[in-house]
Order: structure tokens, then sequence, then C-alpha cells
């Protein structure tokens, strides 16, 4: 487990509160729009991995959290209807920071200012581990999916566009 003081986002205290093993990896932040594939190669790792959190509003339920593959994209006719909704869209990104308490390239689906409905891609299961924001720009956390899923109270579903 990785120890650290400078690196304390509020979702590295959780995976370390709940005791689960973790690594913390970190890269250089440019000013530029970096994807979850830069974030891959910055810290030596395959694109596979890398999993981004997405914000969504539905019609029925007000925010869902989607954690889905870098090369992926979300399928929101399959969120809306996992999640109990008939429309879903993304969040607008100047709501961001209000709702998570994330700015974007730094949202984890870890500890978001309020627990929202999470779906996982279902994809990540077969991974041994996955790497999602650690909070912050610049800094990521590998753990087990399913130490996420549990963390996080996440629905495993097809959540992807085929």
């Amino acid at each position: 487990m990785s120890k650290t003081t400078s690196k304390k986002t509020n979702a590295v205290r959780i995976v370390e509160s709940s005791g689960i093993p973790f690594e913390l990896k970190e890269y250089p932040v440019t000013e530029e729009h970096q994807s979850a594939v830069d974030v891959a190669l910055a810290i030596g790792e395959s694109p596979e991995h890398i999993y981004k959190t997405l914000l969504l509003t539905g019609d029925k339920i007000p925010f869902i959290v989607a954690v889905i593959p870098a090369e992926g994209s979300v399928d929101l006719k399959k969120i809306a209807k996992i999640s109990g909704n008939k429309k879903c869209e993304m969040l607008p990104m100047k709501a961001l920071l209000d709702t998570t308490g994330y700015v974007r390239g730094g949202c984890s689906p870890i500890g978001m200012k309020k627990q929202f409905p999470t779906y996982i891609e279902e994809l990540s299961t077969l991974e041994e581990k996955i790497i999602v924001s650690a909070g912050k720009r610049g800094l990521q956390i590998v753990l087990s999916p399913h130490d996420l899923i549990a963390i996080v109270s996440a629905t495993v579903a097809d959540i992807i566009e085929s």
C-alpha cells in the first residue's frame, strides 16, 4: 500500500482507510487537455487499464457516474435504461466542480461531494487492476476493479458503445 502525505486527496484517504491494496502513479500536468490515453502513456501503462469517470444527468435521477475504459464512449441509451431514466446526457463541464468537488481531468469515482449512483463497465471485471483518477490532475490510483466496485457501491453493466 502506498503511503504519502502530499498526495492525500479525498479519494486516496477513502481507499487508504478501507485497507485495500492500491498504488499511486503521478504524471506531469500540462495546460493542454490530456486524454485518458495520454495519461496511460505518461504513467507507462497500457491504455486498456485506464478508466475515465464521466458525470451524466438523467430525466429522473439528477446525477449518474459512469466509469468506462479510456478509449470507450458511454452509450447514453444503455446507461439511461440501466439507471432507470428515459434519457441521459453528459453533465455540462462548468457544473463538474460544484457537483463533484473535482475538476476535469481529476474527477475520481471515489470521494465525490455526494455518493451518486455509479455504473462501471462490465469489461473492468476481466482486469486484474484498473487505473482511475485519484482526485486531482496528475495523480492516478491503481486498484482491483472489484475493490473499486465495493468502495463506490457500483453497479456492473454494459454501458459503452459497441
